[in-house]
């Protein structure tokens, strides 16, 4: 789970952040399609468990959960492509 890039964060914080972010995506999900058979560096989107627009409903989650301010670093839609990603920018606002 923690590759080059990813050292922000202890292993433990990552992987309730992890858990966390697998419960959210749960409620995200479309029919058919399921979170465990998805690796962490897979994009979210273009493997079809989410649609686009649940992207601003993770923004908002992310928001409200770990006081992420999109507005003030701006919105890159890269940086929620993945659980990975995801949890690098969680790390990132945390330090």
């Amino acid at each position: 789970m923690n590759g080059a890039g990813r050292s922000l964060g202890t292993n433990d914080d990552r992987q309730r952040w992890r858990e966390d972010l697998h419960r959210f995506l749960r409620t995200l999900q479309k029919p058919g399609k399921s979170l465990a058979q998805l690796g962490d560096d897979e994009g979210l989107v273009a493997s079809g468990l989410i649609d686009s627009l649940a992207l601003v409903q993770i923004v908002v989650y992310l928001e409200d959960t770990y006081g992420i301010d999109f507005g003030a670093r701006g919105f890159d839609p890269d940086s929620l492509a993945s659980t990975a990603r995801i949890l690098d920018l969680i790390s990132e606002s945390r330090s």
